[in-house]
């Protein structure tokens, strides 16, 4: 098994790519600490590693978030995590399957159908690219206000703000005029 890596904008999160789906196309599973890992084998094994503060897992790769040191000492050991659990063929998550978001609901209006389809076809795959996921989470149509949910190597990441202010709120206000800004939850 070969796997792959990728930097991300994110200086503290790595890339794996093992070369095979992880979650699959639209499923994620984020793991902000080794608590909330209890569910898979993966990031157990993963969270073992004393550096690691994050796991998330993506369609077909998985974001490693680090507390302390340097790359090059931790790859190999997460590295022969991923190996091992791929080449056992353990399950990825144990119990139900990872919670999806809804993308559309029968009771969403017009703008909340428009924000919500540009953040699937345009948004949610530039943020994977890097190592992340970005989730819908409202629309206050009072206030034009978007609030977004980041995951991956998006949280904490130094670039995020500007990825959302930027990039995310100006494409938005561009193709929905009712909303006036992005804020993350």
């Amino acid at each position: 098994m070969f796997i792959q890596t990728e930097s991300t904008p994110n200086p503290a999160t790595l890339k794996f790519l093992p070369g095979r789906d992880v979650m699959g196309a639209g499923a994620v599973a984020d793991f902000p600490s080794a608590g909330q890992a209890a569910r898979s084998p993966l990031a157990r094994a993963l969270f073992a590693i004393p550096e690691v503060s994050r796991v998330f897992f993506g369609a077909d790769f998985i974001s490693v978030t680090k507390r302390d040191g340097d790359w090059k000492h931790l790859k190999p050991a997460i590295l022969g995590a991923v190996m091992e659990h791929f080449t056992q063929g353990a399950p990825l998550i144990e119990g139900s399957a990872a919670e999806a978001e809804p993308v559309y609901a029968d009771d969403d209006n017009e703008v909340v159908v428009q924000i919500k389809e540009l953040i699937e076809t345009r948004v949610r795959p530039a943020v994977a690219q890097d190592g992340g996921d970005i989730i819908f989470k409202g629309f206050d149509e009072d206030s034009g206000i978007v609030s977004l949910h980041l995951q991956g190597s998006c949280a904490g990441c130094p670039s995020s703000s500007m990825t959302l202010k930027n990039g995310i709120e100006n494409m938005l206000r561009h193709y929905v005029p009712e909303v006036t800004a992005v804020e993350a939850v």
